[in-house]
């Protein structure tokens, strides 16, 4: 099968993987996958088109609060770059204004953003605490990434219950440990019903 001009350029790519595997891209049940695995794609690194600094700046408000701040529970979806398979999670982040205090949706936004490339866990957290770090300028940024990644879980290893925990620590989260253990209680805790 031909493709139109029109279609994306991953499409054969997929067409041809489909075939690597012995399987025939025009059976009925394939005929379609090349550009819905395309279009999924597209959608899952949809990161790469964002950028983290645009997202904050429109939404960033002058205060005197200098309490913690902190957005847990955070979902992400990414996919590992070694394997392209899934990983996921939840992404807990909080940090201590110095004068500047930044719109709550565009925390987990900004995970999103990061989630929505190929990626290691490992830079997926540091992405989030540098970023937070470079545009607010706070006293301090914790990030916690929890996650189960699916090469190790259907492939390799196969562990079926382990998963990984990330951090990064900047400013007085990481010099000051009642700051640390203050944050690390915080997210302890599992989401409060408010029903």
């Amino acid at each position: 099968m031909s493709d139109s001009p029109d279609a994306d350029p991953i499409e054969p790519l997929i067409r041809g993987l489909l075939a690597e595997l012995g399987q025939d891209p025009e059976r009925e049940g394939l005929k379609r996958t090349p550009a819905r695995v395309a279009k999924a794609m597209r959608f899952l690194t949809k990161g790469y088109d964002e950028d983290p600094i645009e997202i904050l700046n429109g939404a960033m408000f002058d205060v005197s609060y200098d309490e913690m701040v902190v957005v847990k529970d955070i979902e992400f979806y990414s996919l590992c770059e070694h394997h392209m398979l899934p990983f996921f999670g939840r992404v807990h982040v909080a940090y201590i204004p110095n004068g500047k205090v930044v719109g709550l949706s565009k925390i987990p936004r900004v995970v999103e953003m990061f989630a929505r490339r190929l990626q290691v866990q490992e830079r997926l957290t540091m992405e989030v605490a540098e970023t937070l770090e470079k545009v607010l300028h706070p006293r301090g940024v914790a990030v916690v990434t929890e996650s189960i990644h699916l090469c190790m879980m259907m492939r390799g290893v196969q562990q079926q219950n382990t998963f990984a925990i990330t951090s990064s620590l900047k400013g007085v989260f990481q010099s000051d440990p009642m700051t640390r253990s203050e944050f690390m209680e915080l997210i302890r805790h599992r989401k409060a019903s408010f029903a």
